[in-house]
């Protein structure tokens, strides 16, 4: 039996008239029947950070994300913040004006969301920001109001059960709670839209407009959500956010590359929402984690009526914005090995700017090397072609070879001469070609004991050795 959209908002409980579509933006309701005009709406895309909102789990953390890629769906059942949430009084926005950290002030409500976050979770004060723009004030400001700013306290609010199903005259949105359910809903439904964190269809709604009249949201499915790190690698549920793989990442030496790379993927309101699977799905030629994924040797696992069935996730992407995924089939899993001990990894992207940004070229290379000499290599690149891909000419020019600047350099002319490249406004074809060869020059420059000099200088960035 279908439900009405049940949520918390600010604290209350907050129920929406049964005919309201469950894929309306959180944004477009917040500004319209909502009566909450606080959150802004900028760009609509998810870039500018002005309609930044904050989930609040039940576990005490908050996450900021847009609300103008978030779909009344999504929001079922859980408890969301905005900047009227805490009002004018509170220490957040108080900092903010007290150090001039705001002038026009279109921005700013998505800056105290923002901030009242990171109080909670901590981390870079910069990369907390990466989502936000501003063009009135500048950084510093605001960077020296979140150096006053310390963490409320305030509880989070009790947890809800959230709905099976969701219906208006004209839509469904349905939030199935097993794999099993959410295998039957794709098998009887195969046209219906796939939702997880919707980082890439809530541009659909979002740009385009569209009301998609049947959605399958996976977001209330523990298994799909959870993520395991073991001796044997991690386990990755296909619609855990990019956050909580951020941070198993980050915890395990062996993967740590892995973090820092998916720490530039989109921002911290995009790496709350967005997932594995949907970068998977997608299939896009630029999608950041598909490089290490295919370099690591990862596997992925479709779960459908017939059972489940294991790709490596290189066989999986066919083509552009194409993969292996069946009509009847979900992503229900990835698995991402640990590397042999005395592997050489490491995951690297170019792009136009540092933070939130799509990805011009990307390169990631895993050496398995044995008494100095390279055993086995696994280079993988994005940006190049059709879809993320291995480069099999690259790694047989460093197979059998000691790793040094010579054996990159041949390496990466053999990289340069298979790659076909398109020209674009993120880079021509040339660029992209150069920019990936030397992508490679530089992480023998960045090894340890290659370089010298250089490899100091660039420490923050050198590849890893595994233990």
């Amino acid at each position: 039996m279908a439900d009405r959209i049940r949520f918390t908002l600010n604290g209350q409980d907050t129920t929406l008239p049964a005919d309201t579509s469950p894929t309306m933006t959180l944004l477009d309701w917040l500004r319209g029947p909502g009566a909450l005009p606080g959150t802004k709406e900028g760009c609509a895309e998810g870039d500018c950070g002005a309609c930044t909102v904050v989930i609040e789990d039940a576990d005490g953390s908050r996450s900021p994300a847009n609300a103008c890629l978030m779909l009344l769906g999504q929001v079922a059942g859980r408890a969301i913040r905005t900047v009227e949430g805490l009002g004018a009084a509170h220490p957040v926005p108080c900092a903010l004006a007290e150090h001039d950290g705001t002038q026009c002030g279109f921005c700013t409500p998505g800056i105290v969301m923002s901030a009242w976050a990171w109080t909670r979770e901590g981390g870079d004060a910069h990369e907390a920001l990466a989502g936000n723009l501003c063009r009135c004030t500048g950084y510093r400001p605001i960077l020296d109001a979140m150096a006053t700013m310390a963490d409320d306290g305030t509880p989070p609010p009790p947890a809800q059960d959230p709905p099976r199903a969701i219906a208006t005259a004209t839509q469904r949105f349905l939030l199935p709670a097993t794999v099993d359910e959410a295998v039957a809903l794709r098998a009887a439904h195969p046209d219906a839209w796939l939702l997880a964190g919707g980082t890439d269809l809530g541009l659909r709604v979002s740009d385009h407009r569209e009301a998609p009249p049947l959605v399958i949201c996976l977001l209330n499915v523990p298994h799909l959500r959870r993520i395991e790190v073991t001796a044997q690698g991690i386990h990755a549920g296909a619609a855990a956010p990019y956050a909580r793989l951020i941070e198993a990442c980050a915890r395990d030496a062996d993967f740590a590359p892995v973090a820092g790379l998916l720490r530039r993927l989109g921002s911290r309101q995009i790496r709350a929402l967005g997932t594995l699977g949907g970068n998977l799905g997608t299939a896009s030629p630029i999608g950041d984690a598909l490089p290490p994924l295919i370099a690591l040797g990862a596997t992925v696992s479709l779960a459908s009526p017939r059972g489940e069935r294991v790709l490596p996730v290189e066989e999986f992407l066919t083509g552009y914005r194409q993969n292996a995924l069946a009509q009847d089939e979900i992503i229900a899993h990835i698995d991402i090995p640990r590397p042999a001990p005395g592997s050489l990894l490491s995951c690297e992207k170019l792009s136009k700017r540092h933070d939130q940004d799509i990805a011009t070229v990307g390169l990631s290379v895993l050496l398995e090397v044995r008494d100095g000499v390279v055993a086995a290599a696994r280079i993988a690149h994005g940006g190049c072609g059709p879809r993320a891909a291995r480069a099999g000419g690259a790694e047989a020019a460093l197979a059998g070879a000691p790793f040094d600047a010579a054996a990159a350099d041949r390496a990466a002319q053999a990289l340069e001469a298979e790659v076909a490249p398109l020209s674009d406004l993120r880079g021509s074809a040339d660029y992209r070609r150069i920019a990936l060869g030397n992508l490679l020059r530089r992480m023998a420059l960045r090894t340890p004991g290659l370089a010298g000099e250089v490899t100091a200088l660039a420490a923050p960035h050198a590849p890893r050795f595994l233990a």
